[in-house]
């Protein structure tokens, strides 16, 4: 049995949480999996359906650490049958204490402190006394490995998607609507904060208008910079061409990325935060849609340059505006949209969970 332990997991809504579902019910194809992750209002209709066990931990935040690591160390000392341990993240391991085998994912951020630091002390305390840790880039790799982490224990693997669900005619429908027979199509779903640079995508727009006058951009998500950004289409006069969706279904959102031309996320470094892979951009590239990605970071794991997408400074506006101009014309999204969707099965989990396996077994 192994057992994984995460701050980040379904019925929650992200990237992290898509990836520890997915690497839980991968795994339990293989392996017998008990989970330890967060509560959640809505966590009984979801932990019904799972092909594993999960035990949910409730409390205030500020101590559910702790109460899950004093479950996982009962846990492991009643069970002979623990083979191991898979942690989200540095701080799920600090309190575990075992001689199991310790696996711990890195993504960027979280390990992105100053060298000398309390916290980059507590990170190598960690992360130096695993058995592996394994990291969503290459990017993310060399981040550790200047944080101190020792190279001998990190191995990328990158992030597993599904494979892609098919579209549904109704919201295919609705998509287009909500398109008003706009073209050519730009989206972005993320999270609106100053990492993924809604800014300066709006920004190019202004210029990409005056070439294809009906051009629109679809922001799905929301976050911290909504208003910001939603003043900023105001001040540039570009109401008619931008859309902003909140909470919508998965369907709608699988149709509006697969009816769109160009998905588009030039991330930039903002305060340490960094960009540790961009599993959004595989998910429009099942597709057939390619994308611009910023080079901060580790989106050239999932954009090959020139091939199913570009990669651009997303500090630079010019570059941003030219990398979508470039794939536009002539309609290059075309050609580089059809590899896209080819190379994108690379990432599909029953191909990602064979590189695990091989540090499990």
């Amino acid at each position: 049995m192994y057992l994984i332990v995460t701050r980040s997991f379904p019925p929650e809504v992200g990237g992290m949480q898509n990836l520890m579902w997915g690497l839980s019910n991968a795994l339990s194809k293989y392996f017998l999996i008990k989970v330890f992750a967060d509560y959640h209002d809505e966590y009984e209709k979801y932990d019904k359906e799972v092909s594993f066990s999960v035990e949910r931990v409730a409390g205030i935040k500020l101590f559910r650490k702790y109460r899950k690591a004093y479950l996982v160390n009962e846990f492991i000392k009643n069970n002979k049958n623990i083979e191991g341990i898979i942690a989200d993240h540095w701080k799920s391991l600090e309190l575990i204490k075992t001689n199991k085998k310790k696996i711990c994912l890195i993504h960027s951020k979280e390990i992105n402190h100053n060298k000398g630091s309390i916290l980059n002390k507590r990170v190598l305390n960690v992360l130096n006394n695993v058995n592996h840790v394994i990291s969503n880039s290459e990017y993310t790799k060399n981040l550790a490995i200047n944080c101190g982490v020792n190279p001998e224990q990190i191995t990328v693997i990158n992030p597993g998607v599904d494979k892609a669900k098919e579209l549904n005619e109704k919201t295919i429908k609705e998509a287009e609507k909500l398109f008003k027979n706009k073209n050519p199509r730009l989206i972005t779903v993320s999270r609106l904060d100053k990492r993924k640079n809604h800014e300066k995508i709006i920004m190019a727009l202004r210029n990409l208008k005056q070439i294809y006058p009906n051009i629109i951009y679809t922001c799905v998500g929301d976050g911290d910079e909504e208003e910001n950004l939603k003043q900023l289409v105001k001040e540039l006069g570009l109401d008619g061409q931008i859309l902003f969706l909140r909470k919508i279904s998965q369907d709608l959102k699988n149709s509006l990325i697969a009816k769109s031309n160009i998905f588009i996320m030039p991330s930039i470094i903002y305060k340490k935060s960094v960009e540790g892979f961009g599993i959004a951009f595989v998910e429009a590239a099942q597709y057939g849609i390619p994308s611009i990605g910023g080079k901060d970071g580790g989106a050239s794991d999932a954009i090959e340059h020139q091939k199913n997408g570009l990669i651009c400074d997303g500090n630079n506006l010019d570059e941003v505006y030219s990398s979508v101009n470039d794939l536009l014309n002539n309609k290059k999204y075309l050609e580089y949209g059809k590899i896209a969707k080819e190379s994108s099965a690379k990432f599909h989990w029953d191909k990602i969970i064979e590189k695990y396996k091989k540090i499990l077994n």
